[in-house]
Formats: C-alpha cells, sequence, structure tokens
C-alpha cells in the first residue's frame, strides 16, 4: 500500500512539474531586441513565457497542432512554419500524424497551401523514417507481403532481410526484402543441368552483380536471370529498401552454396 501511495505521489509530483515548465524563448530579443525591443518582449516573454507555459491548460503538442494549423491556413510558409514544425515534432507529432494533419487541412484551406506545407514537413521529418515505420511505409509501396525475419539465412546476410513464400507448388517462389544495405553473401546455385535462379524487382532500389562484372541495379520490374554455377550476390542499395521475387529454377543436382560475405569496400563503390 505505501508503494502504491509513494508512486501516485511521485507521478502527481511529475506531473505538477511538467505542467509549470516554462517555455524560454530569445527569438525576439536576437532578432529585434535593439530595434523593437517590445515586440521582441511580447514574443519572448508573453506569447511564450506565459501563453505557451500554459501546458496545463493545453498540452505543447495540442498547441503544436493547433499553431501549424493556424499558419498552414493563412498561406504561411516561411520560416516561422518551419520552426513550428520542428516545435511540433519535438512536441510528439509523428511523420504520420503530420501527413493526416496537413491533408485533413487541405480540404478547408485549400490545396496549394498543403502542397507547400508538405515540401516543409517532408523535410523536418525526413531522418524519421526509421525501424518499423521504415518498414510500414516501404510494405505500401508493393503488392506483396514483407513477411517474416529472414532468420534461418541470417548467418548468409548482412543486415536484416525478411521473406515472404509467395507459392508452394508448381514453382515455387518467395518474396525477399532487404532494409537499406542489406545483401547476401556471394553465393553460387549449384546443378548438374538447368538449374539457376530468377530474379524480379518488386519495389525499391537494388543491386545485382556476378563476380568479375559491373553491378547491375534492380527496379520495380526488372528481371535478373542467374545461370547456374556462377558466382554472385544481390542486395538492396545504400539508401532505400528494397524486395525482390525469387524463383529456383528446376535442374538436377541443384545446391546452394554460400561463400564469403559482400564487404563493405566493395559494396561501397557501389553509386
Amino acid at each position: 500500500m505505501k508503494k502504491i501511495i509513494l508512486l501516485i505521489i511521485l507521478v502527481m509530483t511529475t506531473l505538477n512539474i511538467m505542467a509549470q515548465q516554462k517555455i524560454v524563448q530569445t527569438a525576439g530579443r536576437d532578432a529585434l531586441g535593439e530595434f523593437a525591443p517590445e515586440f521582441a518582449h511580447l514574443n519572448d516573454d508573453i506569447l511564450f513565457g506565459e501563453v505557451w507555459s500554459r501546458n496545463d491548460l493545453l498540452s505543447l503538442r495540442d498547441r503544436s497542432l493547433v499553431t501549424v494549423t493556424c499558419l498552414i491556413s493563412q498561406g504561411i510558409t516561411d520560416s516561422s512554419l518551419t520552426y513550428h514544425l520542428q516545435e511540433a515534432k519535438k512536441n510528439g507529432i509523428t511523420r504520420t500524424e503530420i501527413s493526416e494533419i496537413i491533408t485533413h487541412i487541405a480540404f478547408y484551406a485549400g490545396w496549394p497551401k498543403a502542397w507547400a506545407a508538405f515540401r516543409q514537413a517532408k523535410d523536418v521529418w525526413n531522418d524519421d523514417i526509421k525501424g518499423d515505420d521504415a518498414k510500414a511505409q516501404f510494405q505500401k509501396e508493393m503488392i506483396f507481403p514483407i513477411g517474416e525475419p529472414n532468420t534461418a539465412y541470417a548467418k548468409y546476410f548482412i543486415g536484416n532481410s525478411y521473406l515472404a513464400q509467395i507459392a508452394t507448388e508448381q514453382i515455387p517462389f518467395a518474396n525477399v526484402t532487404f532494409e537499406p544495405r542489406c545483401r547476401n553473401n556471394w553465393h553460387v546455385h549449384k546443378a548438374e543441368q538447368g538449374g539457376g535462379q530468377m530474379l524480379v524487382g518488386v519495389a525499391g532500389r537494388g543491386w545485382y552483380q556476378e563476380e568479375g562484372k559491373p553491378a547491375i541495379e534492380i527496379l520495380p520490374g526488372t528481371v535478373i536471370n542467374i545461370p547456374a554455377n556462377v558466382k554472385h550476390w544481390h542486395g538492396a542499395a545504400k539508401d532505400s529498401w528494397f524486395a525482390h521475387l525469387a524463383f529456383g529454377v528446376p535442374g538436377e543436382n541443384t545446391d546452394n552454396v554460400w561463400l564469403e560475405p559482400v564487404s563493405d569496400e566493395e559494396y561501397d563503390k557501389l553509386p
């Protein structure tokens, strides 16, 4: 019981501190302190020091949402919008949320205003597409599922890859997805007759390379025919997720032989 009471006191104290947190702003004095000292005072001490600091009434996140909406609705897409978009991100508005917010605003404030705002929002949230968010965004670009982590073959890959078995009868094939910079080791599809592999680009941008030959860029729709007994590798570009369908070509006495990794030195030579 005492632990519960102490926990409640701690939570209430934390909330109270957050509610009383004062926003410190010096932009007005930095830019206009000498030229317009009263305006600087109103900007720094009243607008931010008092209005924005009343976060016991509206959270900073709510105030950011309201402010961004007002600026976009008025067609104000200068540095002040950039600043408030940056603050909105700091105050917890996610990339997905700001996209939906601006889309909603477009129907009430106008399509051109939304376009202008999106250009700035993309810059602010540009580095925010990581991890699961990036994976989810990439899934929207293709019809086939990303699938599950490719744990069975993880030791033959640099980086994370995912595998979704699309068909198991007649000609079995799978969708293989690579995160940026992910690639498989050099390998050979051994066969005494027939055999080999075929790749079809699905989404993103990737590479295929045979030993001793230049790398070939794979884009959606690119078809790569890999003969049996040829040493090669394939994977994602440095700056892009990538997915391809992989078809195993039937043959006699087929075997997949995994070899050494593609070094960073080799990989980083690619454009």
